[in-house]
């Protein structure tokens, strides 16, 4: 079984059109949540979505801009794009977005789960070694697919040493900051016995440097875990943000990646 993974889309058409385009043979697709929140095409963003399967996490942009919970606890960058977003919602989107599974869930039997935050929390930021640890001790699953973070990696644990996983793209490896012009992929092992929370990145606003819009394919018969990296038009993205009169940084970040 091969499984797209995809998270953290956040209404921006051109990346996800990009990912889907690239995204090598799958027989499913889990989306890890926050479809919705910050871009300029939610509707668009979803409808495309929903074509793809019916794998999905819910994630706090999701939650929010679909009124489920209250627009406090974002910054105001945030808060502004989730009214706009609750505004030009459809109905039928809307519900859909109130509809979404709550994570932790299992789509392929009792040993992987997908989670939007992490196992205990749909909201945690598991951002370091100290973050994981708690997370991996909240399920029982041997792989956890997460997002939230926007940042492409994960965490791993033998039982005794945790490691921090980062694709290590050939831009990265010769030592070139490089303009990321291309696609790239990097394939990771799975091991029988460690335990794992692997990120696929984020499709519409990554955060880790890196501006390419970024996912991964799991592979259960091979035991690997690939990420990708692939281009798209963020200049075409960026206008349909200010055209929306979101706030200028929502636009201006999609080329720094952070």
């Amino acid at each position: 079984m091969r499984a797209l993974l995809i998270s953290d889309i956040h209404a921006n058409l051109e990346a996800l059109e990009a990912v889907l385009a690239a995204a090598p043979a799958h027989d499913v697709v889990w989306n890890l949540g926050d479809v919705v929140g910050y871009g300029a095409n939610p509707n668009e963003v979803i409808d495309e979505t929903r074509r793809l399967g019916s794998v999905f996490v819910r994630g706090n942009h999701d939650r929010v801009c679909s009124g489920l919970a209250g627009i406090e606890e974002f910054n105001p960058v945030a808060q502004r794009a989730a009214r706009w977003t609750e505004c030009v919602l459809t109905g039928e989107h809307r519900e859909w977005l109130r509809h979404m599974a709550v994570g932790p869930i299992a789509p392929d039997g009792p040993f992987v789960r997908c989670v939007h935050g992490s196992p205990s929390d749909e909201d945690e930021y598991v951002l370091t070694v100290r973050d994981a640890w708690p997370a991996l001790d909240a399920t029982d699953a041997r792989i956890t697919f997460f997002g939230h973070t926007h940042i492409q990696g994960g965490f791993a644990t033998n039982g005794d040493e945790w490691f921090r996983l980062a694709p290590q793209y050939a831009m990265h490896r010769n030592g070139h900051g490089g303009s990321h012009k291309e696609a790239e992929e990097f394939e990771f092992e799975i091991h029988e016995g460690a335990r794992y929370l692997l990120n696929p990145g984020s499709v519409g606003q990554p955060r880790d440097g890196d501006w390419r819009a970024a996912f991964a394919l799991y592979d259960d018969a091979q035991r690997t875990m690939t990420w990708y990296r692939v281009p798209y038009d963020v200049q075409e993205a960026q206008e349909r943000i200010l055209q929306a009169g979101l706030p200028d940084r929502l636009a201006a970040r999609l080329r720094d990646g952070r």
